[in-house]
C-alpha cells in the first residue's frame, strides 16, 4: 500500500512539474470523454423526458396505427385505418372500457387560424367523446365535447394555451370564435398545459369533434385514422390485443402468411422501441467521439516514451538504491494512469456543463441527464487506456540496466 500511494504521489509531482505538458497530452482524453458526455446527457435528457411522456398514456392503452410493409410501399399500395375497423373492433372485441378516433388532419387550410388580425397556424386534430378517458387530457377551462357535438358536426373546438397567447385571444376565451380554413369555429374549452417537447409546442394544438374533423377534411375522401383504446383489465391486454389483430386481419381480408397491414402498440412497447432507437444512436454517436480517445492514448504512450527517455538516470539511481523492475514498472504505469484519469475526470465535469447548456439554450429542450453508466463507464475507458498505452513505456524503464542508465547523457 505505501508503494502505491508513493508512485501515485510521485506521478502528481511529475504531473505538476510538467504541467503544461501534462495538459497537451491529455487533452485528447479530455476532448473525447467530454464529447461522449455531452452526448450522452442530451440524448438520455431527451429519452428520459419522452419516457415519461409515453408513461402518461398509461399501462392499459392500447394504440392502433396503419402500416404498409416496405414490398408494398414500392407498389403504391398503402395501408389505412378506417370507420369500419374502429366500429368491428367495439362490437366484436371485448374488455374493452374506452375507445376513440384520432384524425390527424393534413396541413394546409385547416391548420391556418385567424383571430381579428393575428393568422397562423396550429396542428388539429379530430377525435372522438372518450379521448379524456384514454389519453389523461382533460380542459382546465370549460367542457369537452359530447357525442351530440360529434353526431352532429358541430364546429366547437378544444384549444391548447398557446393557441390562446399566439392570436392575443382573452384570457378566458370560453365562447369566442376564431376562423379555421374557411370555416368559423367556436372555442368551448381550454386544454391543460402541457410545454414542449424538442421544441415544439404541445399546447399550439385544436381539438375538433371527429365528425367535424372529418367534415372539413371531406366527407368524401378515404382517410386514414388511428385508434386509441382502454382495455378492462390490465391482465387481459394480450388477450384483447390478439382479438383485435384477428378481428381486423379478417376486416382487411388478409390471407394466412400475408403480413398485418396494422400495428396494436401498448405504451410500454412505444417506449421500448423509442429506447432501442435512442440507444442505437447513443452506442454510434459515442463510438465515433471515443476514436478521440484512442488519439489521446496514442498521445499519453509518446509523451510517457519521451518521459522515460528524459528520466533514464533517474531510473538508474533507482534501481542502484534497490528498486525492482515491477516498482519501476508499477511507478511508470501509475503515472500514465493517473494522466489519464485527471483528463477523464476533467472531460466528465465539462462534458455534463456543454450538455447542460446546450439544453438551457434550446428552448423547451429537455434538461441533460448524465446516467451514473456513462460516468463509470467514461472512467473505465479511461483507466483501460492508460493501462495498454502506458504499459509499453513503463515496460521500457523497468527493463533499463542500471549501469547504462547512469551513464545515460
Amino acid at each position: 500500500m505505501f508503494m502505491l500511494l508513493e508512485s501515485f504521489r510521485s506521478a502528481l509531482e511529475s504531473i505538476r512539474a510538467h504541467g503544461f505538458r501534462s495538459l497537451l497530452t491529455s487533452l485528447g482524453i479530455i476532448i473525447g470523454v467530454t464529447s461522449v458526455i455531452a452526448v450522452v446527457s442530451i440524448v438520455q435528457g431527451l429519452s428520459y423526458t419522452i419516457n415519461q411522456q409515453f408513461a402518461g398514456l398509461g399501462g392499459n392503452s392500447l394504440t392502433i396505427r396503419s402500416y404498409t410493409p416496405f414490398k408494398k410501399q414500392l407498389q403504391g399500395r398503402l395501408a389505412k385505418l378506417r370507420d369500419s375497423d374502429l366500429q368491428v373492433i367495439s362490437q366484436r372485441v371485448d374488455g374493452i372500457s374506452s375507445i376513440t378516433p384520432v384524425l390527424f388532419t393534413q396541413s394546409g387550410s385547416q391548420g391556418q387560424l385567424s383571430y381579428r388580425s393575428q393568422v397562423s397556424f396550429s396542428r388539429v386534430v379530430g377525435i372522438g367523446a372518450n379521448y379524456p378517458e384514454v389519453n389523461s387530457l382533460y380542459p382546465q377551462e370549460g367542457r369537452f365535447f359530447t357525442v351530440n357535438d360529434d353526431v352532429r358536426r358541430r364546429l366547437v373546438c378544444l384549444v391548447g394555451v398557446d393557441v390562446i397567447e399566439d392570436r392575443e385571444m382573452p384570457d378566458h376565451p370560453i365562447g369566442e370564435f376564431f376562423r379555421m380554413g374557411n370555416e368559423w369555429c367556436k372555442i368551448v374549452g381550454v386544454l391543460e398545459k402541457r410545454g414542449e417537447l424538442l421544441g415544439f409546442s404541445r399546447d399550439n394544438v385544436v381539438l375538433l369533434p371527429y365528425g367535424t374533423g372529418k367534415r372539413i377534411m371531406g366527407a368524401s375522401r378515404d382517410l386514414d385514422i388511428q385508434i386509441q383504446l382502454l382495455v378492462d383489465d390490465m391482465n387481459r391486454q394480450d388477450e384483447v390485443k390478439e382479438r383485435i389483430r384477428r378481428v381486423l386481419r379478417q376486416e382487411h381480408g388478409l390471407k394466412s402468411g400475408e403480413p398485418d397491414d396494422f400495428k396494436v402498440q401498448t405504451a410500454e412497447q412505444l417506449t421500448e422501441s423509442f429506447n432501442t432507437v435512442i440507444n442505437m444512436v447513443t452506442a454510434v454517436m459515442a463510438g465515433i467521439v471515443g476514436i478521440s480517445l484512442l488519439v489521446g492514448g496514442i498521445g499519453i504512450m509518446n509523451i510517457m516514451l519521451v518521459s522515460v527517455t528524459e528520466r533514464t538516470r533517474e531510473i538508474g539511481i533507482l534501481k542502484a538504491l534497490g528498486a525492482t523492475r515491477q516498482d519501476i514498472l508499477l511507478q511508470f504505469l501509475i503515472e500514465a494512469l493517473t494522466l489519464t484519469m485527471i483528463g477523464g475526470l476533467v472531460g466528465v465535469a465539462i462534458g455534463y456543463g456543454l450538455g447542460a447548456l446546450v439544453s438551457s439554450l434550446l428552448p423547451g429542450f429537455p434538461a441533460a441527464h448524465v446516467p451514473l453508466w456513462a460516468v463509470l463507464l467514461s472512467f473505465g475507458f479511461c483507466a483501460g487506456v492508460g493501462i495498454i498505452f502506458g504499459i509499453i513505456p513503463a515496460a521500457k524503464a523497468a527493463q533499463l540496466d542500471p549501469i547504462d542508465a547512469l551513464r545515460y547523457e
